[in-house]
């Protein structure tokens, strides 16, 4: 698919809603202490962080990321199709290969978890977006 053909409101709307996950994903609500924990960190680590970079760097990730998925799927893809291929990225490609350097850094099982069910539900949403779009 060519660049000029893809529906840029489309994969703003996407990456918002994948941007707006993450922020309640990494909540208290959700998963935040447990995160926090895998990691090593507390809040006044995040306290120190610049927001700007983090914020700004995490949307324009995301912006690619569903631009990528956008131009993967292409401009004929159902709704399923869409759904399908977003869980299928999240699963197979990210979590698996998360899963690789996890095992190799000999990082906490409950951090993938947390980590790759995002990453799952990420591409998924954006897919669904992308899929039911005009």
């Amino acid at each position: 698919m060519n660049l000029l053909y893809v529906d840029y409101f489309a994969i703003l709307v996407a990456a918002l809603s994948s941007f707006m996950l993450g922020g309640i994903w990494y909540s208290k609500a959700l998963f935040k202490n447990a995160w926090l924990e895998s990691i090593g960190l507390t809040d006044l680590d995040l306290q120190s962080a610049n927001p700007k970079l983090i914020f700004g760097g995490s949307f324009f990730l995301v912006f690619i990321a569903a631009l990528m998925l956008s131009l993967f799927l292409g401009k004929d893809a159902s709704v399923g199709e869409s759904i399908g291929t977003g869980f299928v990225i999240g699963f197979f490609w990210i979590s698996s290969s998360f899963g690789l350097s996890y095992i190799f850094e000999q990082r906490p099982l409950k951090l993938f978890l947390i980590n790759g069910g995002y990453y799952i539900l990420q591409f998924s949403l954006m897919g669904l977006i992308l899929g039911i779009w005009p």
